[in-house]
């Protein structure tokens, strides 16, 4: 009888454990981008290294694929998200109102870190005579999706250049993931590409269909760098893609992990010394992880305040002072 009551009471104590357990728990979510891109395996790894120790800190980590970095930062706003992967420029843009955020700003906007380069890629059909930004007047340009990173960028360009979609002979709005099928399948000349090295739908382009990544080293490019701080000139190297067998120079923001004053201290540290105490790991997930550099990280295009959480972290490991 006595052992009877005994097994009882443990069964209850467990089952009390087990559903405070359940009860305590935080979930949060990480916004990124289409699934043949680098922000979805990034958030993906972000949330791998914060789930390990989820039973240590009582916090659950998902990944959601998105429209991109502007879709992160007002899903971010609207406390749909947590955290999110958005371009340095587009971070900017939020903090700053303006471009897409024009009429919204987002001051409690706040960096985490930043992660890899972001270089433009510009990707035309070879038969398609392209061969500078400038040629794209009266082409036929996906110009990327409304609120995405690939839309921010061009509409900078365009903006630089003085130009609107009349000056295209036809502007598509398709996302990431559907760029590289519809133009192997001709349904636009060109599009524009903010990502990652390498990054599969570049990848899926150039290998079904004749692709050529066009440089940009144009008076446009160039203005629009010397004006914005948070882009900087990169190299998509030579054989990267298939039929591309030069260095291509071009320039890109960075990739960067955002939240919002409206998420707690504690959530945004826990977060920030998963991926630094397990560093080594976390640059092995993703090739486009492998050059980075802590201080790098802390430092390089984070436009917004750091969140409180993450500067906690970095003052006790020396990163910041």
């Amino acid at each position: 009888m006595k052992n009877a009551l005994l097994k009882t009471a443990l069964v209850s104590v467990i089952t009390a454990t087990s559903t405070l357990t359940v009860a305590d728990t935080q979930f949060v979510s990480i916004g990124t981008g289409g699934v043949t891109g680098v922000y979805y395996p990034a958030g993906g790894s972000i949330c791998r290294m914060l789930n390990k120790e989820r039973k240590e800190h009582g916090i659950r980590c998902s990944v959601e694929s998105t429209g991109g970095s502007g879709y992160n930062v007002n899903s971010i706003r609207a406390g749909e998200l947590e955290f999110g992967v958005a371009q340095s420029d587009v971070q900017a843009a939020a903090l700053a109102g303006k471009g897409q955020f024009q009429d919204n700003p987002f001051p409690e906007l706040r960096s985490v870190f930043s992660l890899h380069p972001e270089p433009i890629h510009l990707m035309a059909r070879a038969d398609s005579g392209i061969q500078s930004f400038d040629d794209l007047e009266g082409k036929r340009v996906n110009i990327g999706n409304p609120g995405s990173g690939n839309r921010s960028m061009m509409e900078l360009m365009m903006a630089e250049k003085g130009w609107t979609t009349d000056n295209f002979a036809f502007a598509a709005e398709l996302k990431s993931s559907e760029m590289a099928q519809a133009l192997c399948d001709d349904k636009f000349d060109v599009t524009i590409f903010v990502a990652g090295l390498p990054n599969g739908s570049a990848q899926e382009a150039t290998t079904t269909c004749d692709v050529r990544m066009i440089p940009l080293i144009d008076d446009t490019s160039l203005a629009v760098q010397k004006k914005h701080s948070e882009f900087s000139q990169a190299i998509i190297p030579s054989g990267m893609y298939n039929g591309n067998p030069n260095d291509v120079v071009t320039f890109g923001p960075k990739a960067t992990i955002v939240t919002s004053t409206n998420v707690s201290d504690k959530v945004v540290y826990e977060m920030t010394k998963a991926v630094f105490e397990n560093f080594e790991s976390f640059k092995r997930l993703h090739p486009a992880f492998a050059r980075l550099q802590p201080l790098e990280m802390v430092h390089s295009s984070l436009v917004a305040p750091l969140h409180p959480g993450a500067e906690k972290y970095y003052r006790e490991q020396g990163l910041i002072k």
